[in-house]
């Protein structure tokens, strides 16, 4: 059964907020945001991208994470972001951002039957994905610490939130000719989607809720400049970010369902099957699996992010005057 999206988040959430409250309560003097002045950083941040879902992989049975990853399908994130430090081991983080992620099953390295399955299905996707969130980070070395001019040069960090995203995937179909042409897959219902022959099958939103977390390492360049290097994950609570979850339904439910154009192109691009295991099939019976529905899509991102702090930049007592030692003299 799959967890209740509302149920999930407030779980995590909840546990975020507990362990956070536990450990601090260890060093009580830290708790104190009134004494503190409260830090601004703002910046921008890139990385690569990858996408976890039911298309491609490697030879074998598909696995998780890295073992699973198509690295020639990479692609590139780009954002911006906004943190508030209301003290030295808590940060609220505030970002937007703009990413690609694709999926194909020909690009798979054949060793064994394993993959031949997913080969044989030659589906491909490819999707832009928008996405805004927050989340909370704590600096575990910063909380742990009472001296008051403890200023490491290197923090890590580990970070949780909620967000939204917006996906749109488009599959693909070629010509005899080679020539390749993309089209919106939400609209074709190609697993039967919201038609009344499968009503298992309900129509999925193509803006959800997912839950970033990760870690990563700040390094403070200067006293006004941090860069980071980051593990962003987006746990996600949908299937469908490739539009493909769970079997191939019969080809005529589209005739009485979409427009004739539609339901022309639906014909085509939901089922793609190429024989490769069994010779001269190019078509899948109705019921036959197509995606495996136990598992959610994700994303992750290898993220380098670049801060600039607003206002008074020292963090310490002892910066506070050296800073103050450094002005130039008054004479009046």
């Amino acid at each position: 059964m799959k967890p209740s999206l509302p149920n999930a988040v407030g779980k995590i959430l909840l546990l975020t907020f507990l362990c956070t409250i536990s450990a601090a309560s260890l060093h009580s003097q830290h708790l104190s945001f009134g004494k503190e002045k409260t830090k601004v950083e703002v910046g921008f941040n890139f990385g690569p991208t990858f996408f976890l879902g039911d298309l491609g992989g490697h030879a074998g049975k598909g696995t998780h994470f890295l073992k699973d990853l198509n690295f020639p399908l990479t692609k590139m994130m780009k954002g911006a972001f906004i943190t508030v430090y209301p003290n030295d081991w808590l940060g609220i983080r505030v970002a937007a951002q703009f990413t690609y992620v694709e999926g194909r099953d020909d690009i798979i390295s054949t060793k064994g039957i394993d993959e031949l399955w997913r080969k044989q299905r030659n589906l491909d996707f490819k999707s832009n994905v928008w996405e805004v969130y927050s989340a909370f980070e704590v600096y575990p070395t910063m909380l742990l610490n009472s001296d008051e001019e403890y200023d490491p040069t290197v923090r890590p960090y580990g970070f949780i939130g909620v967000g939204i995203f917006h996906f749109d995937p488009k599959g693909s179909i070629t010509d005899a000719n080679g020539n390749q042409k993309w089209y919106k897959l939400h609209p074709l219902k190609t697993e039967g989607q919201g038609m009344p022959q499968y009503p298992e099958k309900r129509p999925y939103s193509l803006t959800q809720i997912n839950i970033p977390l990760g870690g990563g390492l700040r390094f403070k360049v200067s006293p006004r400049v941090n860069t980071s290097l980051e593990l962003l994950y987006r746990k996600t609570f949908t299937d469908y970010i490739d539009d493909v979850s769970t079997s191939y339904i019969d080809p005529n439910d589209f005739d009485a369902n979409l427009s004739a154009q539609d339901a022309a192109i639906a014909r085509q691009i939901h089922d793609k099957t190429i024989g490769i295991i069994t010779p001269g099939i190019n078509r899948y019976e109705p019921g036959t699996q197509r995606g495996n529905p136990r598992n959610m899509d994700a994303y992750f991102s290898f993220v380098v992010k670049l801060g600039v702090k607003l206002g008074e930049v020292f963090d310490t007592n002892s910066g506070r005057r050296a800073l103050s030692q450094t002005r130039c003299p008054h004479f009046f």
